[in-house]
């Protein structure tokens, strides 16, 4: 029998034979063993921080915040050696490798010896993976001769994805360019050692003979043909998905990978990423995270130019290990933009690790106040987002977490209240926001302009929440929240991950997009590049009709598409005055080899993808995505967190530096007085002209999509126009509005609240309170 999967991301870990009809397969060889699992070792009597059942850590004198948080995440990743989780894979091979010598038959070895042969692939222990994988084809044809050609083909897809494997790790590891594992792959990203390559594409073959009509055969059957640099045989050059199915509907111009000329070309798994001016110095930084218990949170400063340095020990971060996600934010108005980390997604009972505050202290430094802000709790989290919620002009935090069931363990979502001293207070259940659900996405936003932030959550096992925020006008026994989803006609698409409020038609309203993660529907990928119809409900993109209720204009939009997306993010690609976005591919399954893909959006009314035709498709799995002008040249540039999430799955991080277009743009710093001071949730009205010709481009301050942080900096296109006539700003705790006439484009301006001048490109440090 099989243990039912604790999550949906450890059910993708099944071998690529379950996904795709091969289940049975190991039930036919009679091989009725319980998956393994690592043996758990007693907890001590006395724990000190750490969950139940998590060993104590040593026993400290009195440290402040950010040693005990340093010294509690050593301790999580010292646990996890010895009791490895299942994308813990490299603790996973020897107890494997053990059970299988052990064996009492060979119906019992085979078994474990599949099992160890996918964690090898896991691990990027691609040799031994492959050697079992074909020690156990023999065994099985020697000990069954009459399994069917149709499940050996099932079989045959694994041994194919390693051999695929091995030709990336030769060429985009070994050998790594700017053209790596970009589809469709050509020129120098084809590579240089095609044996593994080759060898997958005669294995793949094989596949499609007894089943010509598997769309993944197919897909990695095309991607293998490029990767080698020429087509399989005749007979299964039918097989090959022709190359103008990928052609951008528009020509974007290409932008260039350059992390690696830029000094950010982070080998690292799937994690965040953060561009914002941590210094102060007014150009845009980063941080950067892993979600690996040993990896470290990084930090690089930015020359002005472009060139970053790494300043992670200096800044006092090295010991802040793990993180799935990034959020920054100014929580306590002193000038400074400070983090918030989220970890343990996923993992459900084994992921209760706990996230991160950290403080900028506005020195070059920063300090982990977890502790002392009274926000420490031990729930799987992957996204989080700041608001305001209650206009106090103090930045509170929504954290989505994750419940796979809710009789064992209800891991509430939490609220935390800013108290305006540095603390925060869990007023999550009082609000009637404490809900239990799978959330992976939220984001937050004032959908229906009554000035009160509302919340959006992304439930993958059920229905989607709106959140209306009712304000002052509730009773004092009511709840500040209601669920408005289904009245709005928001609830869907089912197993909802990435989601993002913005206003991509320049009306005034936010609109919601709302991307799929189901990677049972993985063929739908395929089919979509094949005009068929999708199995799976696919992405929503909801139009805010401006009367509390959302419109589904997917399909007129031109985004009928699966997605299997985590990392997410939009910005203007083209200075167009336009928002466009980047989908990034995260499910680990090393099968799951789908590009990247990114789409512009066509004057408000569809979008165009423009993958190709950008350089955009990487191979690789796409989470943290920030859209930021790391140059100062004035048009944006694209960062991507390229890693997966086993923990063989390294790969560098990518910088699509922008090849620029012509367009205008303004860059505009809002800094609170009354209001919150990193000004999240205030409102932009620009009236642009262009040759007598007037329009409206409309921004909300926030750092966008809900996997990845784009700068609070507002970097707004302005398409060709000749000026900004008039720029209206409506604050949201003060509910002052100001208006600013004749901005000049290609300029940065700094608002103050309250003020009634300008400032261009003035210093930060000269704003603090």
């Amino acid at each position: 029998m099989q243990i039912e999967p604790e999550s949906p991301e450890q059910a993708r870990r099944t071998p690529t034979v379950a996904i795709w009809g091969g289940l049975a397969t190991l039930l036919v060889l009679g091989l009725f063993f319980v998956i393994w699992r690592p043996q758990e070792t007693p907890a001590p009597a006395e724990r000190s921080l750490l969950p139940p059942g998590i060993p104590a850590a040593p026993k400290a004198s009195a440290k402040d915040s950010s040693a005990k948080m340093k010294e509690l995440l050593g301790e999580l990743a010292r646990e996890t050696d010895r009791r490895p989780h299942d994308y813990w894979n490299h603790a996973l091979l020897e107890p494997l490798r053990a059970r299988m010598n052990q064996a009492t038959n060979v119906y019992e070895r085979m078994y474990f010896m599949f099992e160890l042969a996918q964690e090898s692939l896991n691990a990027n222990e691609l040799e031994q993976s492959v050697e079992l994988f074909e020690e156990f084809f023999k065994l099985q044809q020697k000990h069954d001769p009459n399994y069917s050609k149709a499940d050996l083909a099932d079989l045959q897809m694994n041994l194919a994805v390693a051999r695929l494997r091995q030709g990336e790790q030769a060429n985009c590891i070994a050998h790594h360019n700017p053209a790596s594992c970009l589809f469709p792959i050509a020129n120098e990203g084809v590579h240089a050692n095609p044996e593994g390559a080759r060898l997958a594409m005669e294995l793949l073959e094989m596949v499609l003979k007894e089943k010509p009509e598997d769309l993944q055969a197919r897909w990695l059957l095309t991607v293998a043909a490029m990767a080698k640099g020429g087509p399989p045989s005749d007979e299964a050059r039918q097989w090959l998905l022709p190359e103008d199915l990928f052609a951008s509907d528009y020509d974007i111009k290409r932008f260039t990978d350059i992390a690696a000329d830029a000094g950010l070309a982070v080998n690292g798994l799937a994690g965040g990423a953060a561009l914002d001016d941590f210094d102060n110095d007014g150009d845009l930084d980063l941080m950067t995270s892993a979600w690996g218990q040993k990896d470290q949170l990084r930090y690089f400063t930015n020359d002005g130019k472009g060139h970053f340095t790494e300043r992670t020990e200096a800044a006092g971060l090295t010991g802040l290990l793990g993180g799935l996600n990034i959020f920054q934010a100014d929580y306590n108005n002193d000038g400074h933009t400070d983090l918030f980390v989220v970890r343990g997604a996923w993992l459900d009972a084994a992921g209760r690790h706990p996230n991160s505050l950290i403080r900028n202290n506005g020195d070059g430094t920063f300090t982990d106040a977890t502790f002392d802000a009274g926000m420490l709790s031990f729930n799987p989290s992957s996204s989080a987002a700041w608001l305001d919620f209650n206009n106090d002009g103090w930045l509170d935090l929504f954290v989505v977490n994750e419940t796979l069931d809710a009789k064992a363990a209800a891991r509430p979502c939490e609220l935390f209240k800013n108290q305006g001293d540095g603390t925060f207070k869990n007023v999550a259940a009082t609000c009637g926001i404490g809900v239990v659900g799978y959330f992976k996405g939220v984001t937050a936003g004032d959908y229906d302009n009554d000035g009160w932030i509302d919340i959006f959550l992304s439930d993958y096992y059920g229905k989607n929440r709106l959140f209306h925020n009712r304000g002052n006008q509730t009773a004092q026994s009511a709840p500040r929240f209601q669920d408005v989803a289904a009245q709005a006609g928001v609830t869907e698409p089912e197993h909802s991950f990435p989601c993002w409020f913005w206003d991509y038609d320049n009306d005034g309203w936010l609109d919601l997009f709302v991307a799929d993660y189901d990677p049972d529907n993985r063929e739908d990928i395929v089919r979509g590049y094949l005009d068929q119809p999708l199995k799976g409900q696919g992405a929503r993109l909801y139009r805010n009709l401006g009367n509390g209720a959302f419109q589904n204009v997917t399909q007129p939009a031109g985004l009928e598409i699966a997605t299997l997306a985590m990392g997410v993010n939009f910005g203007d690609l083209d200075n167009d005055g336009f928002l466009d976005f980047y989908l990034g591919n995260g499910t680990p399954d090393f099968g799951d080899i789908f590009p990247n893909r990114m789409f512009r959006n066509a004057g408000g009314k569809s979008f165009q993808d423009v993958t190709t035709s950008g350089g955009f498709g990487h191979l690789q799995k796409g989470h943290g995505v920030a859209f930021g002008d790391i140059d100062n040249d004035g048009d944006q540039d694209v960062y991507a967190v390229m890693g997966g999430a086993y923990t063989g799955d390294r790969f560098f991080n990518a910088l699509f530096a922008n090849p620029g277009h012509g367009n205008r743009w303004i860059k505009l710093q809002l800094v609170g007085q009354t209001s919150n001071r990193s000004a999240i949730g205030a409102r932009l009205k620009l009236i642009v002209d262009a040759d007598g010709n007037e329009r409206a481009i409309h921004r909300v301050v926030g750092s966008g999509g809900s996997f990845g942080s784009n700068p609070l900096t507002q970097e707004i296109g302005l398409g060709a126009a000749d000026s900004v006539k008039r720029l209206e700003v409506s604050w949201p705790t003060s509910g002052e509005k100001q208006t600013f006439e004749n901005l000049k484009p290609n300029e940065r301006y700094t608002l103050v609240e309250g003020s009634k001048a300008l400032s261009a490109s003035a210093p930060t440090e000269a704003l603090n309170r």
